[in-house]
C-alpha cells in the first residue's frame, strides 16, 4: 500500500501497475487531482468513508487516500500470440479474484498464449490471484488493456475468430475451434456484456441439462479451452 497525497500523486507518475485507489467521499483539490489521473490512466478508483480507509492504513496518516500496487509485471497485446494455432482467452468484467486465479490456471494449462484483463471493472492481478493460480500467473502472459472491444478489434485484425461464450448460441461441439481463437468469458453476474458480445463473430453455449442454468465463468473456461484442444488434436 501508498498512502498519502503526495506519495499517491509521485506513483501516478511511475510505471508501476496499481490495482486501485481507495479516495475518501467527497474528494476534492489534491484528491481530486489523484482521481483524474487515475481516471485517465485507467485505474480501477473506490470512493469510500474515512473510516473505512482509517481501517485499512497501516500508517494511519492515508490523507484520504490509498494505493494498492503489485510487482506482477503484464505484457503487451501485441506481443501475445500470432502463431498459425494460436488461443487468447478474453476476460469481460471478471471481478472475483478466484475466478481470475481459476482462468489463468486453466488457460496455462491448456497451452493458451496469453490472458487479457480491462485496467478497469475487472480483478488485477494481485498476490491472492497469482496464489490461487497455482503458480500459473508466473508462467502465461497477461495483457491488460484500456478496453476489451478494442482488444477484439485487434485481434480480429490479426487474423483471430473471436467467440463469446455466452448462453443462446451455437454449441460450442460443433464450433471450428482451430487455427486463431479468442474466447471471451464474461463477469460472473452479468456474463459477457451485449456491446462486446457485438464484437465477437459468434456466440458459443455450452449445453446444459441440469436445473441450474449456468456455470461458473472459470469452469465454463475450462470447458472451451479443452475444445479447442481436443480440435487441434483431431486436425
Amino acid at each position: 500500500m501508498v498512502e498519502g497525497r503526495n506519495a499517491v500523486l509521485e506513483l501516478l507518475k511511475t510505471q508501476k501497475t496499481i490495482e486501485k485507489i481507495m479516495l475518501e467521499k467527497g474528494a476534492q483539490g489534491t484528491l481530486a487531482r489523484i482521481f483524474a489521473e487515475a481516471r485517465a490512466r485507467g485505474i480501477r478508483v473506490q470512493f469510500v468513508p474515512r473510516e473505512v480507509l482509517d481501517r485499512a492504513s497501516s500508517e494511519k496518516r492515508h490523507q484520504g487516500v490509498i494505493a494498492y500496487t503489485t510487482e506482477f509485471s503484464y505484457t503487451e497485446l501485441s506481443e501475445i500470440g500470432g502463431g498459425e494455432e494460436s488461443l487468447i482467452v478474453l476476460c469481460d468484467g471478471i471481478e472475483d479474484v478466484h475466478n481470475l486465479g481459476s482462468i489463468l490456471r486453466v488457460a496455462e494449462c491448456a497451452g493458451a498464449d496469453g490472458v487479457v484483463i480491462p485496467k478497469a471493472k475487472g480483478a488485477s492481478v494481485t498476490d491472492a490471484v497469482i496464489r490461487i493460480s497455482a503458480g500459473a500467473a508466473e508462467h502465461i502472459p497477461v495483457a491488460k488493456v484500456s478496453s476489451v472491444n478494442a482488444a477484439i478489434e485487434e485481434l480480429k485484425g490479426r487474423g483471430y475468430w473471436v467467440y463469446a461464450l455466452e448462453a443462446g448460441g451455437d454449441s460450442i461441439y460443433s464450433a471450428p475451434l482451430t487455427g486463431k481463437v479468442a474466447l471471451v468469458v464474461g463477469g460472473e453476474d452479468s456474463g459477457v456484456h451485449r456491446l462486446t458480445r457485438e464484437k465477437c463473430d459468434k456466440i458459443l453455449s455450452i449445453p446444459l441439462f441440469g436445473r441450474v442454468n449456468s456455470l461458473n465463468a472459470s469452469v465454463a473456461l475450462g470447458i472451451a479451452v479443452y475444445e479447442v484442444v481436443r480440435a487441434r488434436l483431431q486436425k
